[in-house]
């Protein structure tokens, strides 16, 4: 498969190992887990950020697979609403650093690629949770918008 936005073709990531149901050595039932997500999405912490403290601490290795529910519709059932997706808001995060890093440094012509990249994938996200209903049907990416949703 070719890159996204190169030429040429390389590997992709790493996947993850094919696995049915629960493995058999999880210790921690279902409801412990709900609870532990829930708290420490309270705490302030990322979707991500709490799969590695399940995994590292908490012997959970994937949510999906060890409990069949993702942690998005976790904490969706358990009435947390999360405005924009995380990915999403990591891509804008880094836009409004860039533009930032452009509006100073006018000569750099990488970041402006970099920057026009970044934009492209935040569109396309955009495009696929809207029609999803992760996001507004009529949610458009804008810039000036992006930083006050940021306010990095």
């Amino acid at each position: 498969m070719a890159r996204m936005h190169a030429r040429r073709k390389g590997k992709s990531s790493s996947t993850k190992p094919f696995r049915v149901g629960k493995p058999d050595w999880i210790e921690a039932d279902r409801k412990e887990v709900t609870d532990l997500i829930i708290d420490l999405y309270h705490k302030g912490y990322s979707t991500s950020r709490i799969g590695i403290e399940l995994r590292d601490s908490h012997g959970v290795p994937d949510v999906k697979t060890a409990f069949g529910m993702s942690m998005y519709d976790i904490l969706k059932d358990k009435g947390e609403n999360m405005e924009y997706p995380e990915d999403l808001m990591n891509l804008m995060r880094k836009a409004v650093r860039m533009h930032r890093h452009m509006s100073e440094n006018r000569g750099d012509v990488h970041n402006k690629r970099a920057l026009q990249l970044t934009e492209a994938k935040i569109r396309r996200l955009g495009k696929y949770y809207s029609r999803s209903g992760a996001l507004p049907q009529k949610w458009s990416y804008r810039l000036d918008k992006a930083k006050l949703i940021v306010a990095d």
